[in-house]
């Protein structure tokens, strides 16, 4: 779907007002993202993309992912960010973080991963256990505190904070028994690691209820389809959004343009796979604690009428 010229010229205009002394070109936008190869690392990489075709330069810092982009954020030294909805909910909510919300861009599923034949079917049965909770810095270490916590289950023997490569490593050498990830379905990594290494996905949907009542409504029930991973049958679990996101303070031009252009790029840009991971506005404005961007809410307005 090709840019609309409006978008072209707000964008261009932009660049243009940003200039230092009336010559050069404006400062890039800067894209935090997540590691590269996952979902905000992809995502990222074609947001980015589509922004230079518009004649926008964009910088893509690439981080641990959700908690390392919402500092960046608020401290001012990244312009746009994606987060998980629970870690975003925390920062403006309880933090009272200077962040605004473009829009929300697709859901995840909280994936607990374990080896086809564990005795683990339950997050109580972690208890003694060693476990991977996601990396230093990403949202899944977030969101897998909390579940373990709503599980009655304090602390799992040893925890480690491992990314989703380091998790698969792991648990193939059986230094842990489980690992947490939060991400599209399928996961292309996890995908190709269960093609050889039977692995299983602990249901999780008893905890969606005390967790929306603890912390609301980012959490949701979610089902991963049968056949995903080499599972017969679906699995309930637990779901959480993810947002783009800007600084505050971000020029109102630049955040209508980004907004714009995340739409009628949105063919290009893919939202990682999932059911329903298609950019949809009515979903877009769903960012709960989290306020839209005035910038994003005139786009938002333009295409309701």
């Amino acid at each position: 779907m090709s840019l609309s010229r409006r978008a072209f010229l707000l964008l261009t205009a932009g660049a243009a007002a940003g200039c230092a002394g009336g010559g050069g070109d404006a400062a890039p936008l800067r894209l935090a993202t997540g590691p590269a190869g996952g979902p905000y690392g992809v995502l990222g990489d074609r947001l980015a993309a589509e922004l230079r075709r518009a004649g926008r330069r964009v910088q893509v810092v690439p981080t641990a992912a959700s908690v390392a982009n919402l500092e960046l954020l608020a401290t001012g030294r990244a312009d746009l960010g994606f987060a998980l909805a629970d870690s975003a909910d925390d920062a403006v909510r309880l933090h009272r973080r200077p962040i605004a919300a473009l829009a929300r861009v697709y859901l995840n599923y909280v994936h607990l991963v374990v080896p086809a034949d564990s005795p683990v079917r339950a997050p109580a049965d972690l208890a003694g256990r060693p476990v991977s909770i996601g990396a230093q810095g990403s949202g899944t270490s977030v969101t897998a505190g909390r579940v373990l916590a709503s599980a009655g289950l304090r602390e799992p023997a040893r925890t480690l904070r491992l990314g989703l490569d380091d998790s698969l490593a792991a648990l193939r050498q059986g230094r842990i028994a489980a690992f947490f990830w939060s991400g599209g379905v399928p996961t292309a990594a996890l995908d190709a690691f269960a093609r050889h290494t039977p692995v299983r996905l602990v249901p999780l949907d008893r905890l969606v209820a005390p967790l929306r009542r603890a912390y609301g409504a980012v959490y949701e029930s979610a089902t991963v389809p049968a056949r995903s991973y080499g599972a017969g049958a679906p699995v309930a679990t637990i779901g959480t959004a993810s947002y783009l996101l800007c600084r505050a303070d971000l020029p109102g031009r630049d955040a209508h343009a980004v907004t714009e252009l995340l739409f009628a790029r949105r063919d290009r840009l893919q939202a990682p796979d999932a059911p329903g991971g298609r950019l949809d506005r009515r979903y877009a404005i769903g960012t709960g604690t989290v306020p839209l961007h005035p910038g994003a809410a005139r786009y938002y307005r333009s295409v309701y009428g």
